[in-house]
């Protein structure tokens, strides 16, 4: 089954980003791919608060939205939507909120991101996730061609507990858009990517931006396919935005449970005791 991330240095104009995210989903459908992924904050990506709210938009009413389902629709092509900056509807603060979509242009599942970015790195940068986003309340599975797929966004990579619970369930594939630091990229982002894979013996599917963006940040790419013994099938390195493609192998998963069964030896694990010396 052949799959497509979209590797992008999304720009604070979210009409340029969504004429970009259309062309990809041709090109995607066009070189056979059953599914296009996309990296978190596909539409919209502006640290400046106050020139980025009014771009803001309902779920119903977001542009980048509507056109990605319309071309979903045109190449027949099922896509995952990293994550969009969206209103939430019921007044509070805006989520970070991924799609999947079916080839026929229909929302098949959202999930909102759960863990928030907090943090003072030692470059000076700070990032506050949680003053513009709220987060998320549950993990979510959703069936596609290509098995049950897990969605998390970014930072959620560095909760193991949400991949053990997705895999309990039955994810047999794992998606993790990002907008990776630099930093952290370079010292954790393989890593985590390949323990993720490894741990539940799933496939991983990690699209993410790359390069400096005009809010001034810089991420740090390497779009990531992993397969579940944790090769590397797909690494699109940290300087180039366009489409990977990689051939995922649907016996792999059962493949590799029955060689190290971990998934099924998991038990709940109790409060540990406290021995003082």
């Amino acid at each position: 089954m052949r799959i497509a991330l979209f590797q992008s240095t999304t720009g604070i104009d979210p009409d340029a980003n969504s004429r970009n995210l259309a062309a990809r989903i041709a090109e995607a459908g066009a070189g056979g791919a059953a599914m296009l992924f996309t990296p978190e904050m596909s539409g919209l990506l502006d640290r400046d608060r106050e020139r980025g709210a009014p771009h803001l938009r309902g779920e119903a009413d977001d542009p980048v939205l509507a056109a990605v389902r319309a071309a979903a629709r045109e190449h027949h092509i099922w896509v995952h939507i990293g994550s969009l900056a969206l209103l939430s509807g019921d007044g509070g603060k805006p989520v970070n909120r991924g799609f999947v979509i079916d080839d026929a242009g229909e929302i098949r599942a959202r999930y909102d991101k759960m863990h928030l970015f907090d943090v003072d790195l030692p470059t000076g940068e700070s990032w506050r996730e949680s003053a513009s986003y709220q987060g998320g309340e549950r993990p979510v599975l959703v069936d596609t061609p290509l098995g049950l797929l897990g969605l998390s966004i970014c930072y959620d990579l560095r909760f193991a507990d949400l991949y053990t619970q997705l895999s309990n369930y039955g994810a047999t594939l794992l998606a993790i858009p990002a907008a990776f630091t630099v930093p952290t990229g370079e010292a954790h982002w393989h890593v985590l990517m390949r323990a993720r894979a490894i741990e539940a013996g799933v496939f991983v599917i990690a699209a993410a931006q790359v390069g400096l963006h005009q809010d001034g940040r810089r991420t740090y790419g390497h779009s990531l396919v992993v397969d579940p013994w944790g090769k590397v099938l797909l690494d699109m390195g940290g300087e180039e935005t366009g489409l990977g493609f990689a051939d995922l192998d649907p016996g792999a998963v059962d493949e590799v449970r029955s060689r190290v069964p971990a998934i099924w030896h998991r038990r709940p694990i109790p409060p540990p005791d406290h021995v003082r010396q």
